[in-house]
Parts: structure tokens; sequence; C-alpha cells
């Protein structure tokens, strides 16, 4: 299966953005031209952009994305429960051709559904890169860092954090890029996360890493450290602009100062933290009046289970006006910027429709019943899925036109046999 090829050149005509139709043009992974006097010239591929409105791709904040192979394989559980006694184990068993299929299930639900970059943390992180590539997303990428405190083992998984960067960093390109991992606070010694801050300031590395997503943690490390966790990491020099903070659902308004200080950003994962019942909303009017940098992610397929940004953007919404009893909290247009990565720095980049920046962006049915009417990013926030997008394109490459993604047949076919090679693919749990 070969992966996709860019156009020499490619004209959008007829597309409406902000409203009114304009020419898009792109030429070497950029957009080159973008107005309403633009047209076709000869040689462009052209897409008949009407009935059609472009925006740009979504960022995915934090997943997992192999862990599609568990989608539906232990669920309803609490999340020590699901963690330790069945994915950990589950995890225990995969190869890197395991995680491939599975990054490659995962890249076909994320093209089909407007992602077009995604931060990833699991095993076999170069085997994550080459399904990235192979599918044409871009993709920060890294291997969870796990010592559980033993010296030993510390030194061993340093070692191989260092071998899976280099792996990482030998297929990287601009739409791949290595990442520092570290899985959490409870489980990565605190020599271990000062080694980890070393090496991200001496190589400019992200660094992606777990933080309060339950209360335990919280009172464990108040309980062994004498701070909260945000304040712990910041103690360890692993606090700054370079570091994703994923979940936050149980930091303090203290803990808010100190990360919009560092300027680190927070990844909100709301589907996975309400079906994991990790007790608690994010606290988004805390954190946004403090202008902390924020992303929104969809944590793994195994406890999301959907990769469907779209989705997980209506939940957040709803999320902080439920919890916040106020109907103005989280508002479409701030949630839209949330999708797209531009609520922080370090996961947007240059992801927006103008002339001399990348071209990754979608093409969304505006003619489908959701978004007929009304205002578009109202629209895709509230009333929309995944699957009004009709258009993927990410550095010039068409990823899926007319809602077809192809070899899609061929990667499920694969990711079927690998899960069933785990012995996960259909859970053994019945209900009581």
């Amino acid at each position: 299966m070969s992966p996709p090829v860019a156009a020499a050149t490619l004209c959008v005509d007829g597309v409406l953005l902000d409203g009114e139709p304009v020419g898009l043009r792109t030429a070497a992974g950029e957009i080159v031209e973008l107005g309403q006097d633009v047209a076709p010239r000869a040689g462009d591929r052209v897409i008949d952009g009407r009935g059609l409105g472009a925006v740009p791709g979504l960022v995915n904040a934090h997943t997992h994305a192999a862990m599609t192979l568990f989608r539906g394989y232990a669920d309803d559980l609490p999340l020590t429960e699901w963690l330790e006694q069945h994915i950990w184990p589950a995890e225990a068993r995969l190869e890197a051709d395991d995680v491939y299929w599975g990054t490659r299930l995962a890249c076909v639900e994320m093209i089909r559904t407007g992602t077009t970059r995604f931060l990833d943390m699991y095993w076999h992180p170069e085997a994550t890169a080459r399904a990235a590539l192979d599918a044409g997303l871009r993709g920060v990428i890294g291997t969870p860092l796990i010592d559980l405190g033993d010296p030993e083992r510390a030194g061993r998984v340093r070692a191989a954090a260092l071998e899976s960067t280099a792996l990482v960093e030998d297929l990287a390109n601009e739409r791949i890029e290595p990442s520092l991992t570290p899985h959490a606070i409870y489980t990565v010694s605190e020599q271990s996360l000062r080694w980890v801050a070393e090496q991200s300031a001496a190589r400019d590395l992200i660094v992606q890493i777990h933080l309060s997503e339950t209360a335990r943690e919280v009172d464990d490390c108040l309980a062994t450290h004498g701070v909260r966790p945000a304040q712990y990491l910041d103690r360890v020099g692993l606090l700054g602009e370079r570091t994703v903070l994923a979940h936050c659902v149980h930091v303090d308004d203290s803990e808010l100062d100190l990360i919009a200080e560092r300027g680190a950003t927070i990844a909100t994962n709301p589907a996975a933290n309400m079906k994991l019942a990790v007790g608690g909303a994010f606290p988004y009017a805390a954190a946004r009046a403090r202008n902390v940098r924020l992303g929104l992610g969809t944590d793994g397929p195994g406890s999301n289970n959907s990769l469907d940004l779209l989705a997980d953007a209506k939940l957040f919404a709803l999320l902080q006006k439920h919890a916040s009893a106020d109907a103005a909290a989280a508002p479409a247009h701030e949630v839209w910027r949330l999708a797209t990565g531009a609520r922080s720095p370090l996961l947007a980049g240059r992801n927006m429709l103008a002339a001399g920046t990348p071209a990754d962006f979608l093409l969304v049915r505006t003619d489908s019943p959701e978004l007929s009417l009304g205002d578009l990013e109202a629209g895709l926030i509230y009333a929309a899925s995944g699957s009004v997008v009709d258009t993927t394109v990410v550095a010039g490459q068409v990823l899926m036109s007319g809602g077809i993604v192809e070899g899609e047949a061929e990667i499920v076919a694969m990711a079927r046999e690998r899960a069933a090679r785990l012995g996960v693919a259909r859970s053994t749990r019945r209900a009581p």
C-alpha cells in the first residue's frame, strides 16, 4: 500500500471561506494563493468546491492511536482497574506490527473525521511514525517512559527512550517529530523526570505527560512530595513551553497560575475522562481566565472509544456549560479554536488558511443537513460530527476525497488480524 502522493499543484475552485466563494491553490505542500480571483491553472488537480466550506484541520492534542486494537475491550471499568488488570497485560504482548496496523486504523478514522495532526504516546513509536507517514498525517510521537522508581529499571528505560527517539528521528520529516513521553509522576521517578527535562531542553523536544487525571494522584503527590502535581513538575524542571499536560482535571487555581506562567499546554480529554469516571470536569473557566494554553484530545480509542475530535468538541462545550451552570461557558468559537490547536502555539504551528502556510485543511459539506443553516463554527461544534468532512488535505496531499480513504478495507482487515493475535478482538467481560 503506497503512501498518498501530493499533486504538483492543487486548486479547490469555488469553495466557501467566511461565507464567500474563493479559489485555493497549493504547491510544494503550502497554500500559495487564496482569494476570490484565484482560479485553476493548466496542470492543476482541480476539486470542485461548490457545496463545500474550507476550514483548518483539527489537532488531536493527546492520544494513544494504536489502542484502536483495544476498542471495546475491558469497557466500563475504573481507570486503575482498566489499566493495571487489562490494558497493561495486553500491551505486554504488543509487537511493532500490531502498533503499525492499529495506528493505520486510527489514521483512517482521523482522516475521515478531520484530524490532520496528532500527539501520541505509545509503545513502538517508530511503528506509529511509519504509520503516520504512510497515511499522510502529521504526528508528534514518543514512547512511554515508566521506571516505577526502580534505579536499575530507570537506566534501561532512559536508554530505551533515547533509542526510540532516535528511531523516530530517522523517520522524521516536516510532518513527523519525536517527543519525550514520561507516563506520569506516579510511574516515573524524580531522577528520570529531571533527566527528561534536561534532554528536552538540550534537544528542543516536546514532552508529553499525564497529570492530575484523578484525585488520588493529587493526594499521593501531596503525601510523597509535599506539593501538588503541577508544582512537583515545576520543581523537577519539567513545566515549560515544550510541555503538554494531558487531563489536568484535578488542578487547583495555584497550579493554573503556575502552568500559565510557565507557558505549558494542557490537553483536555472530556470523553475519556467521563467514560473512566475520573470524578470531575477540567476547570476551563479558571484556565481561560489565566490565558492557559489549551488543546483538545480524544485520549486513546481504548478509553474514549472514538477518535472523532468534533464529537469530543461538543462534549467539551456541553460538559463545561453543565458543570458551571452557565450556558455562556465555552462558546462555539472558542471551542473551535481549541479543536484546531489555535489556543496553543505548540499545537497550532501555522494551522490557518492563508497564503504561505502549510496546505493542511478540510472541506466540509456546507449543504449537509447539519451545516446547511446557521453559523458554520456553531454548526461544526454543536450539530456536526466528523461525518460532515468530505475532503482532508495535509501538506498538499489529498488523503480523503468524497469521504473515501484509499486502502481502508485492507487496513481494517489487518487491524482485525492483529487484535485477534493479541486476544482482544472481543471483550470476555460480561455484565452481571
